[in-house]
């Protein structure tokens, strides 16, 4: 959310200078992304406003607020400059026929003229990255930039009658939507629309229609200022991808009180740009109201929390400064929490607000003296130990493949891939893993891949711990207990010996470079040297040619002597970190390699 200094200052004049409130933002609220000076010296913040105060810090106005809670400054309320109009009487109609609309303010201004913004709304929007479109269109995007209340105006000429209806769309129903240029969003019964009893006007909380927007000609105008469910404008959203600055506001929640804030403002705006306009009453259906919340807390609750030492006293000049209504007896607060606080509903989100308003630089960090007496040794995991260091020192290696399967005895309620059962055993995953290391196996230097598993299975009579191992023989699975027995001293390892278990925890760990993404590739090379001929010559040759692109040393894979000359085969891998090499560089590499290799007149390539 980009805020501008001098737009805060309408509301906090007393506020320190920009480069100070940056801190105050970083170390009391929220991350300052960047910092940028405008021309006409003016500071504009992007904030990293996060979900749990978008309700209320998307706009000028709630940033603003919270400013002079944080420093302790007045914060002028603009209420009582706006003008109020004399309303003439109205014919507008507004049904809710949805429990997905909140409330929902109408009101019909006429005689208007759709033209270019003064110069303050115009300034105002460029500061924060928004273009100027017309009067109408700025209005509304300066009360929602500002206070945080969407708004929208409909040309009354475009609707059939004086009338406004709330209801969820059809399945299949379609409805050109405003943007860069005209898209036609197909809809869904969850979706919302607003209409005129015949036909769609917008997609509520999200895009005005094309159909019904205004233009030049406009003269007559219906204000909508209304609250809907956050849930309902971000599936919608979401879906079609419009995603728009209102779409931002409703779907994180929003507090439907402050709609008769946002029409007080909107209206405000256009008596100042418009004198001699018609206003007509305003309509406000509000079904469903918010309820007023109360939180109680105590002084102790808040210091035994956050390890502070805060007295009644700090607590009592926060509330004050952030405007909070409250009683107080002794140590015991009860909050009326601000309608637009939407974040505040239980009295630790009390002490949070509390802790992060003092400073929790202020507050020392001290490690808890906690008593802990020793576990006693965990059997289940001593036999896990066990078979782990029997297979590891017959030169198996560990694998953990997946749990979830096609099918099994055990069906999932939701599972994030296409895989809705528990497996019944681990066969079927090692013999796949198997197969894929097996393809590895030069890269890996191993002339076998031999492979193991500790992990559950899930049947209809419960769940099993069992082990796994697969090698060229085969694939060998039986129960956790069934492997223990077998070995020769399970006795000692599970018997509570936790020395043994912390020299085996607490031994060297290999460190592990990241593979490649990219292919590799193999060559096999045998070369006929006297007998007695040092092989590291043969290593230095091939380790020099192959440069950075030799992923592995040469590998030594076959030799014998025979009448008085020895026979040297070595596989050399090739592999790039960063693109998938060609026949034509490795082909380039062997013929360097076979070139001086032919320079010794006693070798010779096989």
């Amino acid at each position: 959310m980009k805020i501008s200094y001098n737009w805060l200052k309408w509301y906090v004049p007393e506020v320190c200078e920009a480069l100070k409130l940056a801190d105050v933002f970083t170390y009391h609220l929220t991350e300052v992304e960047g910092v940028e000076t405008l021309a006409d010296r003016d500071k504009i913040f992007d904030l990293n406003i996060l979900p749990n105060r978008a309700h209320d810090l998307l706009s000028h106005h709630g940033v603003a607020k919270e400013v002079a809670g944080q420093l302790g400054i007045k914060f002028n309320d603009p209420s009582p400059m706006y003008k109020i109009p004399e309303s003439k009487p109205t014919n507008l109609k507004i049904e809710i026929n949805t429990p997905n609309c909140r409330r929902y303010m109408g009101r019909i201004i006429r005689n208007v003229k759709v033209g270019p913004s003064p110069d303050w709304v115009v300034k105002h929007l460029e500061s924060i990255g928004q273009r100027s479109i017309n009067n109408i269109v700025d209005a509304t995007n300066i009360v929602m930039y500002d206070c945080g209340q969407p708004c929208h105006a409909y040309d009354l000429a475009k609707l059939a009658g004086e009338k406004i209806v709330i209801r969820n769309a059809n399945d299949g129903e379609e409805l050109p939507v405003v943007g860069r240029e005209k898209v036609v969003a197909k809809l869904k019964e969850s979706d919302l629309v607003i209409t005129d009893g015949e036909k769609s006007l917008a997609l509520a909380g999200v895009k005005g229609g094309f159909d019904s927007g205004i233009s030049d000609s406009t003269t007559d105008i219906v204000l909508e200022v209304a609250s809907f469910d956050p849930a309902t404008v971000r599936k919608t959203a979401r879906r079609l991808g419009l995603l728009s600055d209102s779409a931002k506001r409703f779907e994180n929640d929003f507090s439907s009180t402050h709609c008769a804030f946002g029409m007080l403002e909107l209206t405000g705006l256009f008596m100042e740009m418009y004198g001699d306009a018609v206003y007509e009453e305003i309509v406000d259906v509000y079904p469903i109201k918010q309820e007023e919340k109360k939180i109680t807390f105590t002084r102790e609750m808040v210091n035994k929390k956050l390890g502070s030492s805060i007295t009644d006293s700090d607590i009592e000049t926060i509330l004050k400064n952030y405007s909070f209504s409250f009683t107080q007896n002794g140590s015991i607060f009860e909050v009326t929490t601000p309608d637009l606080r939407l974040d505040l509903q239980i009295p630790e989100d009390m002490v949070e607000e509390i802790g992060r308003v003092y400073g929790y630089d202020k507050i020392a960090g001290v490690i808890p003296q906690i008593e802990v007496e020793p576990l006693s040794e965990n059997s289940e995991y001593a036999k896990i130990l066990a078979v782990r260091n029997d297979l590891i020192e017959k030169g198996y290696r560990e694998v953990m493949t997946y749990v979830f399967a096609n099918k099994g005895e055990v069906e999932v309620l939701a599972s994030a891939s296409d895989k809705n059962f528990l497996r019944t055993n681990l066969t079927d995953g090692i013999k796949k893993s198997y197969e894929m290391n097996k393809l590895n196996a030069p890269l890996l230097n191993l002339d076998e891949v031999k492979i193991f598993e500790i992990g559950n299975v899930f049947t209809k009579s419960g769940e099993e711990m069992h082990v796994a191992y697969a090698d060229k023989k085969g694939v060998k699975e039986m129960k956790l207990d069934e492997f223990v027995a077998q070995l020769e001293t399970v006795s000692e390892r599970s018997s509570g010996r936790s020395a043994d278990l912390n020299q085996t925890i607490s031994s060297p760990v290999p460190s592990f470079a990241s593979w490649s993404p990219f292919p590799f590739i193999t060559r096999d090379i045998a070369v006929w040297v006297p007998e007695g001929t040092d092989m590291k010559i043969l290593e230095e040759i091939y380790t020099k040619n192959g440069g950075e692109i030799l992923a592995l040393a040469p590998r030594l894979v076959d030799t014998f002597t025979k009448e008085n000359r020895t026979s040297y085969a070595y596989r050399l891998v090739f592999q790039a970190q960063d693109r998938t090499l060609t026949d034509t560089e490795v082909t380039q590499i062997m013929d360097s390699i076979n070139k001086e290799l032919s320079s010794h007149s006693d070798f010779e390539i096989r």
